[in-house]
């Protein structure tokens, strides 16, 4: 059975391919949604193209290791890199289509004088995230781009696990008029409450035991605003709460989900947003709720 599921997902490499077989599905009437990962898939990824399914016909992944989003010091020449295990997980989901191109394919030199293109995403990305990984959302924003000119669906599926690249992604789309929804899906996780995450396999056992602190830290601040408590102390506290635990917190904030702007009187919608480091990884989640 599962041998007969895997001859359905078509695999391209080169984007006159791909784009051939879009176009076909298109002139067919079809309705195309897109789910950009980076490869070393699990569940949570299955889940973004489960949700994929519901807003389309077909449905196009990509599996690309963006140089541009890692930092000098960052993971990317050890970055995991699992193509036939990711293949077939994407074809028990129903993935119809994967796009992985090379490094040349998605940044190719025309000489010397080749200008180095990047989108500059303005101060969302120096906040959070960006504030410990400079650059790193341009290099998003800047790939995104590529791969929705390439593919141009009608939707795409983003995780909601990374809440600030959703909210970049969703400014992209908007700044550039991009004629393609963004879809978020909803954070996949385990039984401990540890969100997925590809860096989750850098944690040992009992580490993966340590980061369970991080998914109970974030209702604390929930439900310590939904009492009335002020964000600068529900933040205060889960910072020490990580920091007991073993973690290396970069920051445990709470933010308007609409802006990730400082909360005031206006604010409708909250979000906690973690990003911890233990060992090897850099871990990161969030909550939301309406005020």
């Amino acid at each position: 059975m599962s041998t007969k599921v895997l001859t359905l997902l078509q695999t391209f490499t080169e984007i006159a391919a791909l784009r051939a077989q879009v176009r076909a599905w298109r002139n067919a009437g079809e309705r195309i949604a897109f789910v950009p990962t980076m490869g070393n898939l699990h569940d949570g990824h299955l889940s973004l193209v489960t949700l994929a399914k519901q807003h389309a016909t077909r449905v196009v992944a990509s599996i690309f290791v963006n140089p541009t989003q890692f930092g000098p010091k960052e993971d990317y020449a050890s970055y995991p890199r699992t193509l036939a295990a990711d293949q077939a997980l994407l074809a028990s989901g129903g993935c119809d289509a994967l796009f992985a191109p090379t490094v040349e394919t998605m940044y190719p030199l025309n000489g010397t004088n080749s200008p180095n293109f990047a989108i500059d995403v303005g101060a969302i990305g120096t906040i959070l995230c960006g504030a410990v990984r400079p650059g790193h959302f341009s290099g998003v924003a800047t790939v995104v781009a590529k791969l929705f000119n390439i593919v141009q669906p009608d939707a795409a599926v983003f995780g909601e696990k990374d809440f600030q690249q959703l909210m970049v992604l969703r400014n992209l789309v908007s700044q550039f008029n991009f004629q393609i929804e963004i879809i978020g899906a909803p954070t996949i996780r385990e039984g401990s409450g540890l969100a997925r995450s590809s860096r989750n396999q850098y944690l040992s056992a009992e580490e993966r035991e340590q980061a369970r602190v991080i998914y109970a830290t974030l209702l604390q601040m929930r439900d310590m605003r939904q009492r009335g408590v002020a964000a600068e102390q529900a933040q205060d506290h889960a910072f020490a709460v990580l920091k007991s635990a073993g973690l290396n917190p970069d920051y445990a904030v709470i933010r308007d989900a609409q802006t990730l702007d400082l909360i005031n009187e206006n604010t409708t919608n909250e979000v906690a947003l973690i990003a911890a480091r233990l060992g090897k990884a850099r871990l990161i989640d969030n909550i939301y709720w309406n005020c």
